[in-house]
């Protein structure tokens, strides 16, 4: 069996860092100083992902259907695989369309003397014939963690996940997280029908890394079943470790590609699991769905003859 152990933090701080997501390299080492030796050497953890508490109803793929009130305050159980994605798509599929989508993927901005950082609510102006002149929406982080096939390592602590801080400027009190919700998720145990017998698209859900700078890690090239002849999005970023700073080359998530290889429910659960160079620290996760499938209606025509 391999379990997931999904986690949902709230952001209590302001937080600098990365805008759409935080790395699961930060994450780790947050948790790192916080559990034996055993676990720091199993213990892997994907990108933390941003998301809006607002109202919404879940996607036509997920084993609830219908409105489903505030979400992205709570974790809703996880019956098939698309499920594992409901808070990790950056389309946010799950937002009403009476929801501004375009406004709830950007953080509020503020400032600490000379730097930027990101509030932990997003306000918005409300109509004057109302009681309230504006609202507020807090700002969760979903990610996953696992641990191979050591079950003794998961499930962690509240106490442990509870208070991480994440981000630049850690020692004034910034990118605090305190801990929503968790759960654990079995893998195998997970539906896999919608990714069975049918032509399949992958999605990156966090960048690939094809070249790094830290020592003893293996270049890698793009994987021969990813349909991806034409021009990748490529993006530089960095690995922190310590004082250390490393240099990733990397294709950029959020392409799509048509998937050409075989055995989809094994690949599906590698995607979760990640691929590739520095895994652990949250690369290289991918989704499959049916390909031409789960596109956000009003996006999915653009220009005559093609899609968004």
């Amino acid at each position: 069996m391999t379990q997931v152990q999904q986690v949902l933090f709230e952001l209590e701080s302001d937080y600098q860092g990365h805008a759409y997501h935080v790395t699961g390299n930060a994450l780790y080492n947050a948790l790192a100083r916080r559990v034996d030796a055993r676990a720091r050497k199993q213990l892997q953890v994907s990108h933390g992902v941003f998301v809006p508490g607002e109202y919404g109803e879940y996607p036509s793929a997920h084993s609830n259907s219908g409105y489903g009130g505030v979400l992205g305050k709570s974790l809703p159980e996880v019956e098939n695989y698309e499920d594992l994605f409901l808070f990790r798509d950056a389309a946010q599929r799950w937002l009403l369309d009476s929801r501004p989508r375009d406004a709830h993927n950007v953080h509020d901005v503020t400032r600490h003397g000379d730097r930027l950082a990101y509030a932990p609510k997003c306000w918005f102006g409300r109509p004057e014939n109302v009681r309230n002149s504006k609202r507020s929406v807090q700002w969760f982080l979903q990610c996953y963690l696992h641990a191979g096939r050591d079950d003794d390592v998961l499930p962690l602590n509240e106490d442990v996940l509870d208070g991480l801080r994440v981000g630049a400027a850690r020692n004034y009190g910034l990118g605090e997280l305190s801990l929503k919700d968790t759960q654990l998720v079995e893998l195998d145990e997970l539906d896999y029908s919608r990714v069975e017998d049918t032509e399949l698209d992958l999605e990156l859900v966090s960048p690939y890394v094809l070249q790094s700078e830290y020592p003893g890690a293996d270049g890698q090239n793009v994987p021969w079943w990813w349909d991806a002849d034409g021009e990748l999005r490529r993006r530089e970023t960095r690995l922190v470790n310590g004082e250390e700073v490393h240099v990733l080359e990397t294709v950029d998530h959020g392409q799509v590609f048509e998937f050409t290889g075989d055995g989809a429910v094994r690949t599906a659960q590698n995607g979760v699991l990640r691929v590739g160079t520095h895994s652990k620290y949250g690369f290289g996760e991918f989704r499959l769905r049916p390909a031409g499938q789960d596109r956000v209606p009003e996006r999915a025509v653009g220009v005559e003859g093609t899609t968004s």
